[in-house]
């Protein structure tokens, strides 16, 4: 047996008790108390994010009084709203919009710069989830060759997996593939996204081999057969429409089928390339058959259910197909919304019923906004108009061979933005600043051109530095253009009716930031937040590493001390 003398055991004793010490108490200063957020150890059971397609910031406002009080009005009301809200690229469209709220992240680094763009490292155009290595699951057509890995940065979703080894729930759904897909992220247990040819939910070989029983289910109620033969009649008496145009204005676009833009509409004409259920995506029977395979998700997956929190990544794409058609002004868009606000209400019900009030977080913003329709604009005197798509493509061709002879000098252009062809260039020894200078002198004396920015050199143009940032932000060198033709505010290139969006002005970059439930502080600010500060702010509350793009910063305000 070996002995230890006295003095030995003393000191082992002092320094077991110094290490105790030092793991409990150290940095604690002597007399204080030591204070524990109990929310850095505990976390809701679900959260549920929420992007609204093509949702300006303004809607929140303009329909408040025809809300009810469980859906927008709760998250405003008993949530937190940043109320300044902003994109920080040039790039407002759905896929890139998507991406940035999931990741915090930017298309300079996300590689999300549009929903197709150019791939130099390909040779052709790219669209944003499409993949190739995969197949369809739920039918044999090819809707389902589609994945996350044109995303190069991780979402909310993937960071809780990563904290979790795997045991969190994460599900993306959407009726647009890349709604569901960029948002669930790369480490997703599924996105699900509608089949306008048979009218079902599908998925992708990425995730799984099969459609879950639940999905089968669900699928196998014909819910879009339902709504097929049902007509959209105002859920008003149309003198209650106060805050829109008259119905039937020359500047909303026809669905087809119909010789008016006038209620009520009907939905059983077969759109091109024989797509049954297309019309449905521009009817509010869009938004209520995503919110009916919202709740069935919910409780097939058992989100919320679970020891660790889970997350739905959920999408209403309708408002996007029915502002494109419509506008921002008129009654189908004011109607969709207080038909949206119904939906928002039942699942923020049923959350209460099967997770628990106070135990689940949501959180609502939109991908982008929406200018409104020339023809709108113009019965105020706004300046507005319209360009054809192909008119500023032709320019850059036209002007391009008459300087330096027949040739592919131009490969694309697309979200604005002229993509030159650098070999070319390279073999005929010219310069790209060469290149902007012509284009930029021939543009400029073209219609509705207000400026041409250079991407390769940003800090020479003149800009306000708010815009210069925009256009820093959405520069990729292997997917970004060359060059940015800036139109005026108020024009729309490619459509003659309706409206759009994907410009750097403020009705497309302000959209809404609502956040509701567990851990968020009720409130508002005025501050200036850009849509980077979203997935920070969410990763802060669950007290997770951000994602690993994140460019923003926790709005501090909205979490509860």
């Amino acid at each position: 047996m070996r002995l230890y003398s006295p003095l030995l055991l003393l000191g082992l004793l002092a320094a077991t008790s110094f290490a105790q010490t030092r793991k409990t108490t150290a940095s604690v200063p002597a007399g204080a108390q030591q204070r524990v957020d109990p929310r850095a150890l505990a976390r809701p059971k679900l959260v549920v994010g929420i992007v609204v397609d093509q949702m300006r910031y303004d809607y929140l406002y303009r329909y408040y009084t025809k809300f009810g009080t469980g859906g927008f009005r709760r998250m405003m009301d008993g949530g937190f709203n940043a109320r300044n809200n902003h994109y920080h690229y040039a790039a407002t469209y759905t896929g890139p919009g998507h991406a940035a709220i999931y990741t915090g992240s930017a298309p300079a680094l996300n590689g999300i710069v549009g929903n197709d763009f150019y791939e130099r490292n390909v040779g052709r155009l790219m669209y944003c989830a499409e993949d190739t290595t995969v197949s369809t699951v739920g039918n044999t057509g090819n809707a389902g060759k589609m994945s996350p890995r044109n995303l190069l940065v991780t979402t909310i979703g993937d960071q809780l997996k990563l904290a979790t080894d795997g045991q969190a729930k994460v599900v993306g759904i959407a009726l647009k593939d890349r709604g569901a897909i960029l948002p669930a992220g790369h480490a997703s247990d599924a996105a699900y996204w509608f089949d306008s040819k048979d009218g079902n939910f599908i998925s992708s070989t990425f995730y799984q081999k099969d459609l879950p029983k639940w999905v089968q289910d669900f699928n196998a109620r014909k819910l879009p057969e339902q709504f097929l033969g049902q007509k959209w009649e105002p859920v008003l008496p149309m003198d209650q429409y106060t805050e829109s145009t008259v119905d039937d204005e020359p500047y909303e676009s026809i669905l087809a089928g119909e010789t008016k833009s006038i209620f009520p509409h009907s939905f059983n004409a077969i759109q091109a390339g024989g797509s049954k259920y297309e019309p449905l995506r521009t009817s509010p029977f869009g938004d209520q058959i995503t919110k009916e395979f919202a709740l069935a998700a919910i409780k097939g997956e058992q989100l919320g259910q679970h020891k660790v929190t889970d997350m739905l990544c959920l999408s209403f794409s309708s408002p996007d197909y029915i502002g494109h058609a419509f506008g921002t002004h008129a009654i189908e868009t004011e109607d969709n919304y207080i038909r949206l606000d119904r939906q928002l209400a039942d699942i923020f019900a049923q959350l209460d019923a099967t997770v628990g009030k106070g135990q689940w977080l949501a959180f609502l913003s939109a991908d982008h906004g929406v200018v409104d329709a020339p023809g709108f604009l113009q019965q105020y005197r706004i300046p507005s108009g319209f360009k054809g798509y192909g008119e500023i493509g032709d320019i850059v061709k036209a002007t391009l061979e008459k300087a330096y002879g027949p040739g592919q000098w131009m490969l694309s252009y697309i979200n604005q933005q002229v993509y030159l062809n650098h070999a070319l260039l390279i073999e005929k020894k010219i310069a790209i600043q060469d290149v902007y200078e012509l284009l930029r002198s021939a543009l400029l004396k073209q219609r509705a051109i207000v400026n041409v920015v250079n991407l390769h050199n940003l800090g020479a143009e003149a800009l306000p530095l708010l815009q210069e940032n925009l256009f820093r932000n959405v520069y990729h060198p292997n997917r970004s253009g060359d060059f940015y033709v800036m139109q005026p505010s108020g024009w729309l290139e490619g459509r003659n009716r309706g409206t759009t969006h994907g410009t750097t002005y403020a009705y497309d970059t302000h959209v809404p930031f609502l956040m509701y439930g567990w851990g968020v502080r009720p409130g508002q600010t005025l501050r200036r937040t850009h849509i980077h500060d979203i997935a920070p702010t969410i990763t802060a509350l669950l007290s997770l590493l951000e994602p690993n793009g994140c460019i923003g910063n926790p709005v501090e305000e909205a979490i509860a001390k």
